[in-house]
């Protein structure tokens, strides 16, 4: 089990590092591509082959590496994963081959084998193995205990032991150098010969692996710093795409509205127009209708007239018919007076010719920037239902009435959603009642939050008291009177401006403090986002800030008017958080 478990190391070791991502077998003559993935330079030729480019494409990552002139032999080799492999070979090769009962390789005298020696690749007695550690030539060798390599102890350190690479073109010289004019790794007999001009400039290893090491680890401290950014950036981007997809939503559905209602017009119009068609078409056949009778009773008549005279003709005799003479002519006399109506054609012919109503121009034009326009307007100066004296705060409600507390009337009032006034709650000498309302905000629930003096008055949607809490200790040491000013409310909390104390503090629905924040960063006005910031104005120096609820600013910047410093009041977050 053991010597199973050790070769399981092995096999995790070659699948997991050793093997070439293309042929998926132990890495032959492996070569590095520019983006640092290596595979067999045999597997590398057979890419090419098949492509037959100037460049070659990684299979893992497709990066594209241009083919050095001299071919693929030319792109660097990885001489660490060429050492990794044969050390591999060499630790594979060891299992079953040495036991405690074998005989010492390294001698004559047939004693029993104690250990081997990885670099001789023999199997050693005590005395070989003392004679390694005496001479001076030998006693780096690595030597491991035969019960070591009897139950599988070869760790993965062992095995993944970095050796010096020997040099490409002098087999028994190890590499020593690294030529920083020709980036390269070269041997002392390569510095000695080809590179000894001196434009050459070399170095050992250490030093340049000490210097390369710390110049990347500057490098990867840089990217860690850019992965921060573009982890921060890519919330942006998700949130700006949230917006995207909500205002898409609501332009597609603003679209279909202005459809239904262009269709609903033309419904109409069209309606109307066929009446017009119907009445003229009534009327006009009505005309042909008594064209048609006066020809009928004209016919009729004269039907008539020629019936009784051929009768009178065959009927009288010779004198009776002269004696009936005049009365004859008489009756023949309507031959003068028949008059056929005739057919007025043209009448017929009702048409109508249908304006274009969307062809020649869009149904709308669409908007790259958010442009404010006038939904609805009310209220005027005065002092009767309806009116205002100075009209300090607003909110709505879930079906679109609306509050709106007046400073001066010391009044909440209640309007629909196109301003008609529904009811309002005045100052009162009943304690449940608002004393001096000023902010009010509305809640999901459709719960109305009032600052009133010292207190937050808790309403229900028909303007009926519920319940009140105060934010702030009136007894507190050293602290100005309370005089509560804006509020604002999301799901789970209220957050409340007291103009007196120059603070601000946040609670849950019931009124429990969850944070509070005071001196310059106080403003009138106040709104609280979904993503736990608060948001105010400072009048007199025009700008508008944002704190977390630990007080922390997030951003301060000076609202413009038309590219102008204003003085700005109220503010509000949108559901996405602006």
């Amino acid at each position: 089990m053991a010597e199973a478990a050790a070769q399981t190391v092995l096999e995790t070791i070659s699948q997991g590092h050793l093997e070439c991502p293309i042929c998926c077998c132990r890495f032959k003559d492996p070569k590095i591509l520019d983006c640092l993935h290596s595979f067999c330079l045999k597997c590398l030729e057979e890419m090419m082959s098949k492509h037959k480019s100037e460049e070659i494409t990684c299979p893992v990552c497709r990066r594209e590496t241009q083919v050095p002139d001299g071919g693929l032999q030319i792109l660097a080799s990885s001489f660490f994963m060429i050492s990794l492999v044969d050390e591999i070979n060499k630790q594979e090769k060891l299992f079953g081959k040495v036991t405690s009962s074998a005989t010492c390789e390294s001698c004559e005298e047939g004693q029993e084998a104690v250990s081997r020696c990885l670099d001789c690749k023999q199997n050693i007695c005590k005395k070989c193995q003392e004679a390694h550690q005496r001479m001076k030539s030998l006693k780096d060798h690595r030597i491991i205990p035969a019960q070591d390599l009897d139950n599988s102890r070869v760790s993965q350190t062992g095995l993944t032991k970095n050796v010096t690479p020997k040099c490409r073109k002098h087999d028994d010289h190890a590499i020593c150098f690294h030529c920083e004019t020709c980036d390269m790794l070269i041997c002392s007999k390569c510095a000695a010969t080809e590179h000894r001009s001196v434009e050459h400039n070399f170095i050992e290893i250490t030093d340049s692996i000490t210097s390369f090491r710390k110049n990347v680890t500057d490098i990867l401290q840089i990217f860690e710093e850019s992965k921060k950014k573009f982890a921060s950036t890519e919330q942006s981007f998700k949130h700006a795409r949230k917006i995207l997809q909500s205002n898409v939503a609501r332009a597609c559905r603003d679209i279909s509205s202005k459809a239904e209602e262009e269709i609903e017009q033309i419904r109409n119009k069209a309606e109307h127009l066929n009446t017009k068609v119907k009445k003229l078409g009534q009327e006009r056949d009505s005309e042909y209708e008594k064209a048609l009778m006066h020809n009928r009773d004209q016919m009729e008549r004269a039907d008539q007239i020629v019936t009784a005279v051929n009768d009178l003709m065959k009927q009288t005799d010779d004198f009776e018919l002269l004696g009936l003479k005049p009365k004859v002519m008489h009756n023949l006399e309507f031959e003068k007076e028949l008059k056929c109506e005739p057919v007025n054609i043209d009448m017929a012919f009702i048409g109508v010719k249908c304006q274009d109503v969307v062809s020649n121009t869009d149904l709308g034009e669409i908007l790259l920037r958010e442009k404010w326009r006038l939904k609805e307007e009310f209220g005027q100066e005065g002092t009767a239902d309806g009116e205002f004296q100075w009209a300090n705060d607003v909110a709505c409600f879930k079906n679109g009435d609306i509050v709106v507390t007046d400073t001066k009337q010391k009044r909440l009032s209640l309007f629909t959603s196109n301003g008609q006034f529904k009811t309002s709650v005045d100052q009162g000498a009943d304690s449940n009642q608002l004393e001096a309302p000023c902010g009010v905000a509305v809640n999901h629930d459709d719960l109305v939050f009032v600052t009133d003096q010292k207190k937050v008055k808790v309403l229900d949607s028909k303007l009926q008291f519920i319940r009140e809490f105060t934010p702030s200790v009136d007894d507190a040491e050293g602290l100005s009177e309370s005089d509560l000013s804006g509020i604002a409310v999301d799901k789970q909390r209220v957050a409340v401006a007291d103009r007196g104390r120059k603070a601000i503090s946040v609670h849950n629905l019931d009124g429990s403090l969850i944070a509070s924040t005071s001196n310059n960063l106080f403003g009138n006005f106040i709104a609280i986002s979904n993503k736990e910031r608060l948001s105010f104005t400072k009048y007199y120096k025009k700008s508008l800030l944002c704190i977390d609820l630990k007080g922390d600013e997030m951003f301060n910047v000076i609202t413009l008017l038309n590219g102008e410093p204003a003085n700005p009041t109220g503010v509000l977050c949108d559901d996405d958080g602006s």
